[in-house]
């Protein structure tokens, strides 16, 4: 697909569903893949992806660890030299009406979701603008664009991300690196399952390609947005819902 040999890149949220997919696709084009997870939760997709002969670690992560999130991107220069890439996927959901939302379920999506990001960056560009390049992802989601009931701490934070990427991609363009998002529809996801069988329904009836999507399907679009050909993008929004928000 893209050729991204050479690159080191970190993943967030990496264990399971997307995040998993992200890791295998940009490992099986090239890059060296440092998986992040909390408490081992890495390790196995590290060890399955190993055996294939790919290259990835795995990191022991929790991204509302403000101290070791500022560290890890330092961490993985010393090791490895650079960091090309950096994907922020790592997010939960709290979901209830605001009504009856409590302060820590509005706090810990914020937290983990946004605020991460933020920590993240900012400690990744100091290498990456050593580099004069660099590739910064943020997972955000068709829910941060059109709104959901029920979801308004999720919305909050994801609708976020898509601000500061596009403010922090006209800080540092000129340093030649990129900042974009992805956002998902409703894709195949432990998330998504759980959600009732009538509720799946309702969701899948307004996707215009008649289907749910799948983790490869944006793992897919985080490659070609972390290589080379993009070098040209930045501050976008690639959606990856299948027509359900135009």
């Amino acid at each position: 697909m893209f050729d991204l040999t050479g690159k080191v890149a970190l993943v967030t949220g990496a264990s399971r569903g997307i995040g998993r997919a992200i890791t295998g696709k940009l490992a099986a084009q090239g890059a060296t893949v440092l998986a992040a997870a909390r408490g081992d939760h890495a390790a196995d997709v590290a060890s399955v992806l190993g055996a294939q002969g790919y290259r990835v670690e795995a990191i022991g992560l929790d991204v509302t660890d403000t101290k070791a999130l500022e560290q890890l991107p330092g961490q993985i220069v010393e090791r490895h030299g650079r960091l090309d890439i950096i994907v922020s996927n790592a997010g939960i959901a709290r979901d209830q009406l605001l009504m009856r939302m409590k302060r820590e379920d509005w706090d810990e999506v914020l937290l983990t979701n946004l605020t991460a990001t933020y920590v993240l960056a900012q400690a990744a560009v100091r290498p990456m603008l050593k580099q004069r390049g660099g590739r910064i992802i943020v997972i955000s989601s068709v829910v941060g664009q059109t709104g959901n009931a029920g979801q308004v701490n999720y919305a909050a934070s994801k609708a976020g991300l898509i601000g500061f990427a596009k403010a922090l991609a006209r800080e540092i363009a000129s340093r030649g690196i990129t900042v974009n998002v992805v956002a998902p529809g409703l894709v195949e996801t432990d998330m998504t399952r759980a959600m009732s069988e009538q509720g799946q329904i309702d969701w899948t009836a307004q996707i215009p390609l008649g289907r749910r999507g799948t983790p490869d399907d944006v793992a897919a679009a985080v490659c070609f947005l972390a290589s080379d050909e993009a070098a040209y993008i930045t501050g976008h929004v690639l959606a990856v819902n299948g027509g359900m928000y135009m």
